[in-house]
């Protein structure tokens, strides 16, 4: 039977068949009509967005001043712009994959199966780790930030010269709390039940732009002097803060999902929701790139935020503002790692690509079945508490994570993407020979990037007093 995205099914009160019926009935058996409904989207186009947006956007918003102060002005807008279109396009190829794979069905396993049928679980592994690590640090970042945000939060409020509560410094103590908030967003099933919180989330965006337009053009006092401005300036601390540009715009862990649930979710609403989350991404990150770039010159910081006199009220919500946006993001990093996790222990039945005309697609018996309640329990508790665990006692992840960000965020970014669709294309006579040749284009500059990244990262490791 052919479904068709946005045409309501037939029924009793509407006896004229769909186009194709017969010719379905007589390929699927004669079954074909007792099967159970086609399991449909619900969630709008804004959801989407926010979603997304949210899994876009996170604290590596906070470098982009320091970027552009690495390069100059015109050097750091083009490659902010260059970053995003890249990581758009990537998205834009996932999206046209998804429609290759089972009815609303679509993950990185899925199409894995039907491009590199081998290597799917070592895909799913590598998009599990890299969300996993992801994860904790959202968590770390939470707990060293949180003591500072009390404490000034609590001298604006009260008076500056008594101290917080002894508790209130400890930020292992807040990640605790925060976890009973983020726990129950964690286990929900499906990433359009997050929209309300991504929706705060977005608002914490915002309040970060307004604090550094409205600190550029009325300085707080205290602010530190600024250094020098240049439109072209390339320096070597240029090599660090590329990486932190290009692995940005990562969010690709969760289009399949934004996909399998977007209501009438035809190629050209996906294009909304990608353009406008992509877009939406390089508008934010140019605008704090550039005032915070303005107001401090060369002296920036590798985090924004705590350049500003943290005395003022104005200050303080911001810093807490970090911490919600970083906090609603944890539940979006949960929600693939653990279909991907459920894929990887038995969850995928093999795939068959499905015959489509752009918006028809045919239902697959291959389709892999709903996550059971109990293996649903079983993976989130498996992803939650040792990540917890690892938060609580350690302070430090950047170099692990780093080679984990380069690996894993360059290969569902990039490399999977380009090759993915490069494959299921390069016989497909519908595609452009010209779109076919840019995947395989993506893929390889993904290669170039994860290659360029892990020697940095290794350069790092062992000359760390060369990079300061």
């Amino acid at each position: 039977m052919v479904q068709t995205y946005g045409i309501a099914a037939t029924t009793a009160a509407d006896p004229q068949p769909a186009v194709g019926d017969d010719e379905g009935s007589a390929l699927l058996g004669s079954d074909a009509t007792s099967r159970p409904p086609f399991k449909e989207g619900h969630a709008t186009i804004i959801s989407s967005v926010s979603n997304l947006a949210n899994t876009i956007i996170g604290s590596g918003m906070l470098t982009f001043p320091l970027a552009m102060a690495s390069a100059g002005i015109i050097p750091g807008m083009v490659t902010c712009v260059t970053s995003g279109v890249i990581g758009g396009f990537g998205l834009y190829l996932l999206s046209r994959c998804a429609r290759y794979t089972p009815h609303r069905r679509s993950s990185f396993f899925a199409v894995s199966q039907l491009t590199f049928p081998k290597a799917a679980i070592f895909f799913d592994a590598a998009i599990a780790t890299k969300c996993f690590g992801v994860s904790i640090s959202y968590l770390i970042i939470i707990k060293s930030l949180m003591p500072s945000v009390v404490g000034s939060l609590y001298h604006d409020l009260t008076s500056p010269t008594t101290n917080p509560p002894e508790w209130a410094l400890s930020g292992r103590n807040w990640i605790t709390l925060l976890m009973l908030i983020l726990v129950p967003l964690s286990f929900l099933r499906q990433l359009d039940s997050l929209r309300h919180t991504s929706y705060i989330a977005m608002f914490s965006v915002v309040y970060l732009v307004i604090i550094v337009i409205t600190c550029y053009f009325n300085p707080l006092e205290g602010t530190a002097p600024r250094g020098d401005i240049h439109l072209i300036n390339f320096t070597p601390s240029f090599i660090s803060t590329f990486p932190v540009q290009v692995f940005a715009f990562t969010c690709s862990q969760n289009l399949f999902p934004i996909f399998n649930e977007l209501s009438t979710n035809s190629q050209q609403r996906m294009n909304y929701v990608i353009g406008a989350s992509i877009g939406g991404a390089i508008l934010i990150y140019e605008i704090i790139a550039v005032f915070g770039y303005l107001t401090f010159g060369s002296s920036v910081g590798a985090n924004i935020i705590a350049m500003y006199p943290s005395t003022s009220l104005f200050i303080a919500v911001g810093q807490l503002a970090i911490v919600v946006l970083i906090g609603f993001s944890y539940p979006l990093q949960v929600q693939p790692c653990r279909n991907c996790l459920d894929k990887i222990f038995g969850g995928g039945a093999p795939v068959k690509a499905a015959h489509h005309d752009d918006d028809d697609e045919f239902v697959d018996e291959h389709s892999a079945v709903e996550m059971s309640l109990f293996k649903h329990t079983f993976l989130t508790t498996a992803i939650i508490v040792p990540g917890f665990i690892v938060a609580y006692f350690i302070d430090d992840l950047q170099m692990v994570l780093s080679f984990v960000g380069s690996t894993g965020s360059t290969t569902i970014s990039f490399i999977l993407p380009g090759f993915f669709f490069w494959k299921l294309s390069r016989d497909d006579l519908s595609i452009s020979r010209t779109l076919n040749k840019a995947a395989l284009a993506l893929a390889i500059y993904g290669c170039c990037v994860c290659v360029f990244c892990l020697s940095f990262n290794i350069y790092q490791l062992f000359s760390p007093e060369q990079t300061d």
